[in-house]
């Protein structure tokens, strides 16, 4: 296992999806979300924050419906800077009365869960200072302490201000981006094989129906689970939801290209810049 203070290797920096309504799943992203178009090309939309895009929106409406059983993603998770703006955020969808799926305290971070209107899972979050996160175990077995805490809303919320004197919500904030995201997948077993062995991630916290997966210290780039999908083959590529995930490369024995993962979900890898958050 590579040291998890190591710098970077991969993360997730983009992830596109195939949408049958692509003018309601824009103005979601857009009005919900927060996020800004940065550019349009044939039959594809790229959403993203300061100027930079990290979402496509792929419009196909002959597209079969996503199916929650089959491989696909289970979230793709929108990283906030601070935990003031997911405060601003929180107060945000408050305003708008758009209802939650969940929330929760994960030690290392505080989320909030939503889906678009085509069923694609999203979470919102905010990391709490890597000086904060607890890692356990031995070096060839380090992994990082998570759980399911009830999140602390009237904290986050008083972090926002009350009127007059609150700082409205504006949109995404310089800085948002994809913090990771997370898979269903058919076995978790496999899941580890290809993101620990191939890819060459750090499996940084596992349950019996659920991995996850970092680079550079990061507490998870990738996550897979069966909770709804154990046993499920290859996806089926006529259905809308995730498209594609794109990684970023800073290093290691990774060819930057195009390949799949066991459940057909195409990945992209590309050489640029070393991790964000590294």
């Amino acid at each position: 296992m590579a040291d998890p203070y190591a710098p970077a290797l991969l993360h997730p920096i983009a992830v596109a999806l195939t949408v049958r309504d692509a003018a309601g799943t824009e103005a979601f992203y857009r009005e919900v979300i927060g996020l800004q178009v940065v550019g349009r090309d044939d039959g594809a939309v790229h959403l993203g924050a300061s100027g930079i895009a990290f979402l496509e929106l792929l419009h196909q409406p002959d597209a079969l419906p996503d199916d929650p059983a089959a491989a696909g993603l289970f979230h793709t998770a929108f990283l906030l800077p601070t935990r003031a703006d997911l405060g601003r955020w929180l107060a945000h969808i408050g305003t708008l009365g758009h209802p939650l799926d969940g929330s929760a305290d994960h030690l290392v971070s505080e989320a909030a869960y939503l889906h678009d209107p085509e069923g694609n899972g999203i979470e919102v979050y905010a990391d709490r200072p890597r000086a904060e996160w607890r890692w356990v175990g031995t070096p060839d077995g380090r992994r990082v302490e998570m759980a399911n805490r009830p999140l602390d809303t009237a904290g986050l919320l008083g972090l926002a201000g009350t009127p007059p004197a609150a700082t409205p919500w504006t949109g995404a904030p310089d800085g948002t981006r994809i913090g990771h995201v997370h898979l269903r997948v058919g076995d978790t077993a496999e899941a580890r094989r290809f993101y620990g062995g191939t890819l060459g991630m750090d499996l940084t916290r596992a349950w019996p129906a659920a991995a996850f997966f970092g680079t550079g210290g990061y507490h998870h780039d990738i996550a897979a689970n069966t909770w709804h999908s154990e046993g499920t083959g290859r996806r089926d590529p006529r259905r809308a939801g995730l498209a594609r995930i794109t990684f970023e490369a800073s290093g290691g024995h990774l060819t930057p290209g195009d390949l799949d993962d066991p459940w057909g979900t195409p990945l992209r890898i590309q050489a640029t810049h070393p991790h964000p958050g590294a």
